[in-house]
């Protein structure tokens, strides 16, 4: 399996991208990223791809929207 890398023109653009693509994990899953991530890093689920993705998409969710947070304590 190849990855395939977007690149978004401002962080904002990139935590959107990455909410919509968690809603679809959540919706399917019927289960918040939160938990499952919770669930996921405990060892309580299989690697399968969709969650080795879900795990990954979340990560980044939480690094950018640290991120952007830091951005605008700084700016205010």
């Amino acid at each position: 399996m190849r990855k395939q890398r977007t690149e978004y023109d401002s962080p904002v653009d990139a935590l959107v991208a990455i909410a919509k693509r968690l809603s679809i994990y959540e919706s399917r899953y019927k289960k918040t990223s939160e938990t499952f991530f919770d669930d996921f890093s405990k060892g309580q689920l299989e690697d399968s791809e969709d969650f080795v993705e879900w795990a990954n998409d979340y990560k980044h969710y939480v690094v950018i929207r640290h991120e952007i947070k830091d951005h605008l304590q700084h700016a205010a």
